[in-house]
């Protein structure tokens, strides 16, 4: 198996992740014009639920087959990496079986009781097949990161992108004559489709990966597997539930505070007076179309969190407290690098950004007012895969657990405000991101001492006010007839601008875009 360096890997990622976040808006553009708010809003209405089901089945095993696996790749133990994988994928497959039989039985209650608009009942039924697939496929997914091999997942992400775009797409023009609930099931349906090509791929690329290791071995001087693996499946299982569970806590206090939110946030605009269809569209407008555009980013803190996790556990292992700093340092830089630029054009162009993407330019003011808090999301990823990384999930748990209870009180407090409604909720939320990732950066600086500069920041915001200027500028010129694509100028005028100014800074050099294997020829 071809192991990659942790820039390499998380440019690979990368790469899938940009693809990834291009093509997801497809479906984000055209699945309002098809089905409109109200309909995103009750296809949006039962991911929360998913969210919750799939932490408490797969939580934190991904992580830690990923951090176990590359520890036992450093020793050379090959033997425990099989051993992981197996207790892992028992575990994964009872669970989601379980959780989906219970999901399916009690569908009815949860539909009528639970969610605040009954209408979701046939989208809550379509989704029920993910939580096995989604399941087994992060088991394959934390085998190839712990190999530090991302190039698998990078290819079942696009592949699982690609089929989802199609099928939602198909499904929901094509159930949209027996009324909004089918629609949104049926797109909801096309995201079962994409899982389960996405599984395919890991499953395929994990059949060759078994071959070649085979080969690999039978040419050597033999196995050294020799029936070790007796009588170890239930310490192995006992350390990974207990390498798993505070993740699983942490990321089921998200989940949960997710789920919450929808439902505290649809309960509160209902306490504002507004109707329930009404409440329900402009949550889809918050959750499948605001916060999407603000998480276009992620593509890259995503890619960069999960290289970093089995690159920070190497480098703990080996007491390599330099590297941990070097490896934290690039992938906070490279956010900062990254991000800054998009929550300039998502700030300065939320109307016609709104209008000419969703026809819904009524919403550009919810884009505005969150784009600013875009720069703490950036961050965050990072700083809670390094809490991971270095075995302090506990502190990440507690750190997102008072974030997300700020975050519901003022949900409450807010939402229910006739003056705010569904604004309120996006101030909750934009508190919570603040809170959380402050938390984390200064539980980080307390374990290991790690800081970003204050000079990186006002490099950083510098470069956005002049790169902002120039994209004013360049738009009020409107030197071509189409709005968008005086838009798309604007924003690459600006952007070239500030990756010269970044140049000029030295906040990036070559040996940066060195690292990038595709630019690699013209600059090494």
């Amino acid at each position: 198996m071809t192991k990659q360096t942790f820039i390499k890997g998380a440019m690979i990622l990368l790469a899938a992740g940009i693809i990834n976040r291009l093509l997801g808006f497809v479906p984000r553009i055209a699945l309002p014009r098809i089905i409109g708010a109200e309909g995103v809003g009750l296809y949006q209405l039962s991911y929360p639920f998913l969210t919750v089901m799939l932490t408490i089945i797969t939580g934190g095993i991904p992580l830690a087959v990923a951090k176990w696996i590359a520890e036992a790749e450093t020793q050379g133990d090959s033997a425990r990496v099989k051993q992981i994988f197996k207790a892992a994928m028992g575990l994964v497959t009872t669970l989601g079986i379980v959780m989906t039989a219970l999901l399916l039985l009690f569908a009815p209650w949860i539909t009528s009781h639970v969610l605040p608009d009954e209408r979701v009942y046939r989208t809550f039924i379509a989704m029920t097949p993910m939580l096995l697939i989604i399941a087994v496929s992060s088991v394959y997914r934390g085998y190839f990161q712990g190999k530090q091999n991302m190039l698998p997942s990078a290819i079942s992400q696009i592949t699982e992108t690609v089929i989802r775009i199609i099928a939602s797409l198909t499904f929901a023009y094509l159930l949209l004559p027996r009324g909004l609930e089918w629609a949104a099931a049926g797109a909801m349906l096309g995201a079962v489709a994409g899982e389960i090509g996405g599984f395919a791929v890991l499953l395929w690329k994990y059949k060759r990966d078994k071959r070649e290791s085979k080969l690999s071995s039978d040419a050597g001087s033999g196995s050294t597997e020799n029936g070790k693996e007796d009588g170890k499946a239930s310490p192995v299982l006992r350390r990974l539930l207990s390498l798993s569970i505070p993740v699983t806590g942490s990321r089921l206090v998200g989940s949960l505070s997710y789920l919450l939110e929808s439902i505290f946030t649809a309960r509160s605009l209902a306490a504002a007076g507004i109707a329930t269809g009404l409440a329900t569209a402009q949550y889809g407008a918050l959750q499948g179309m605001i916060i999407p555009l603000l998480l276009l980013p992620t593509a890259l803190t995503y890619s960069l969190s999960v290289s970093l996790v089995p690159s920070l556990s190497e480098a703990a292992a080996k007491g390599d407290r330099a590297l941990i700093h070097k490896r934290l340092h690039q992938s906070m830089r490279l956010s900062l690098v990254f991000g800054a630029p998009f929550i300039v054009v998502m700030f300065l162009f939320a109307e016609p950004i709104c209008r000419i993407l969703y026809n819904h330019s009524d919403i550009a003011p919810m884009l505005q007012l969150i784009a600013p808090i875009g720069l703490f999301i950036y961050l965050q990823a990072p700083l809670q895969a390094a809490l991971q990384a270095l075995d302090k999930p506990g502190t990440a748990l507690i750190n997102t657990f008072f974030g997300a209870a700020v975050k519901l009180i003022l949900i409450v407090q807010l939402a229910s405000d006739p003056k705010l409604g569904i604004y309120g909720a996006l101030i909750a939320i934009n508190v919570n991101i603040v809170l959380v990732t402050v938390l984390h950066g200064i539980s980080v600086l307390r374990f290991i001492g790690f800081r970003m500069k204050f000079l990186d920041f006002v490099k950083v915001i510098a470069a956005m006010v002049i790169m902002g200027a120039a994209a004013r500028f360049t738009m009020n010129q409107e030197p071509l007839p189409a709005e968008w694509i005086n838009l798309l100028l604007a924003c690459a005028a600006s952007a070239i601008v500030y990756l010269l100014l970044m140049i000029w800074m030295k906040f990036i050099d070559r040996y940066d875009i060195i690292r990038i294997p595709i630019l690699r020829r013209w600059f090494k």
